[in-house]
């Protein structure tokens, strides 16, 4: 059974970094598009980022472009999720999701969370001072 769990979630202060990881069992974890999501307080769903299989093409929501860099260890079956100069508004739920389909059958990185079947349990990001 695919499992993602998530971890290194923390409080940090405005403009600090925090790095998540999320490790991937009961599948071939090196066939999958992976990516990040969240859940702000009284806010929806969003979308953060997602790597191809071979970390060959990366993307993000706007929110985050250019502060947050998705990153993944095949070998470790590990993703990861380095965010940089963070804003309050960056406070969420942070999600490690997988694509629905394997990266070869689709072909392309989805950028909508309704594209993405396995959810880990999430890790809390707090940004505040």
């Amino acid at each position: 059974q695919a499992e993602l769990v998530e971890s290194g979630g923390d409080l940090a202060q405005p403009g600090g970094s925090l790095t998540l990881s999320c490790v991937a069992s009961g599948f071939t974890f090196s066939k999958y598009v992976m990516g990040w999501a969240r859940r702000a307080p009284e806010k929806g769903l969003e979308w953060v980022g997602s790597i191809y299989s071979d970390s060959s093409d990366k993307y993000y929501a706007d929110s985050v472009k250019g502060r947050f860099i998705i990153s993944r260890d095949n070998a470790e079956n590990t993703l990861y999720l380095q965010m940089k100069s963070l804003k309050p508004e960056d406070t969420a739920l942070y999600y490690c999701i997988r694509d629905r389909q394997e990266a070869q059958e689709r072909g392309w990185v989805p950028l909508s969370v309704y594209e993405y079947d396995v959810w880990g349990q999430g890790t809390q990001v707090t940004v505040s001072s």
